[in-house]
């Protein structure tokens, strides 16, 4: 079996070992990063690989996997000239986050714990679920009030139990890491875990494989806590440093205008998160899964964007709603949260650049927004 990386904090260094059930800093209590630089495979050589992420067996920290349900190579389909889109609710699980969700059920599956803890606002407490059932793991899902029906539905439909917490997405999160802290226990966070990162990553990488070896000139992607873009950088820099892109493209980050931190801190010209938040960027909004007043890894995703030459954009709720209605005309469900890469980009944003959008999951989540 090949040996895991190490973990280490990205802010002051300290090194957490690879079969540790540690899931932050222990001085800092920050999320981690994964001491791994790998070399991905020429594009010639994919070839009659499998037809998942693991692919990229190159490019990922697990690369024997045994709890696979055959997600990722999802379809890339052109939404109007020069603007490609995956279908990424086009996975087991109906959202993006089956990428990452498959390397931290692995990984838990390698340690072998008592428990598997996760929190959610729905969509990755899925992913977490299935695959935990998949390698006949026991797991439980904090998730605060209000989280969609049919997503709750979801996770108990596949054994995992349910926690709901009173009180919104980070009282959840505080649960449950309350409950990592017991022994034994596996805390699969897709926000503190850096497995899950390098599971999104492969998102990029595919994308870079079904446009015969070339990135588009802007990589739009939605940001709550920030995981596809992250992973997306993490994609963007093994591509580059292999010598398999003469060029990188921009990242731009997409949130909800009512609950933008990390846009506003871009506008500041801020390395992190600021206090002073504008009167418009805290109320509610369709796009409750990128809803995330404080991400954690706040100052690496504002790093990413600028070492990109990227920027933010934020869009409306109206801007959401009519963009999951004109996807719907177009023949794609996508739930409101998903649609929001393209609600800002529809109009004409990037004028004449290239640029691809994901949708991160279906439209069956939660039904049209407003409704």
């Amino acid at each position: 079996m090949t040996p895991l990386p190490d973990r280490y904090c990205p802010v002051d260094g300290t090194r957490v070992p690879a079969e540790s059930f540690a899931w932050c800093c222990p001085v800092c209590h920050g999320p981690l990063d994964l001491d791994f630089a790998p070399t991905p495979a020429p594009l010639k050589s994919l070839a009659g690989r499998v037809n998942s992420l693991w692919r990229y067996a190159e490019t990922l920290p697990l690369a024997a996997p045994s709890v696979s349900l055959g997600e990722g190579r999802t379809p890339l389909v052109e939404l109007k000239d020069g603007i490609w889109t995956k279908l990424d609710f086009l996975t087991p699980t109906l959202s993006f986050k089956d990428r990452g969700a498959v390397l931290l059920a692995e990984l838990a599956l390698r340690l072998r714990p008592r428990q598997v803890l996760a929190d959610s606002s729905g969509n990755a407490g899925t992913a977490i679920a299935a695959y935990c059932a998949r390698a006949a793991l026991p797991c439980t899902v904090y998730v605060p009030e209000g989280v969609s029906t049919k997503k709750l539905e979801q996770i108990r439909a596949h054994g995992a139990r349910v926690r709901v917490v009173d009180g919104d997405r980070e009282a959840a999160a505080r649960a449950a890491r309350e409950a990592a802290d017991e022994p034994e226990v596996f805390y699969a966070s897709h926000v503190f875990n850096p497995y899950f990162l390098h599971g999104t990553k492969t998102y990029t990488h595919e994308l870079w494989e079904d446009l015969g070896g070339r990135l588009p000139d802007v990589l739009v992607l939605p940001v709550g806590n920030g995981t596809l873009l992250l992973g997306a950088a993490l994609a963007v820099a093994e591509l580059y440093a292999a010598g398999l892109l003469d060029r990188r493209p921009a990242l731009y980050a997409v949130q909800a205008a009512a609950v933008a931190p990390l846009a506003h801190a871009f506008e500041e010209g801020a390395d992190d998160l600021v206090d002073t938040a504008p009167t418009t960027g805290t109320g509610p909004t369709f796009a409750e899964a990128i809803a995330v007043p404080r991400p954690l890894r706040a100052r690496q995703i504002l790093r990413a964007v600028r070492d990109s030459g990227g920027r933010f954009l934020t869009v409306t709720e109206d801007q959401i709603r009519h963009a999951q209605l004109d996807l719907a005309s177009r023949g794609l469900y996508v739930e409101s949260t998903g649609v929001v890469c393209w609600a800002a980009v529809r109009d004409g944003v990037l004028g004449s650049r290239s640029a691809a959008v994901p949708l991160c999951g279906a439209g069956l989540k939660t039904g049209l927004a407003g409704s």
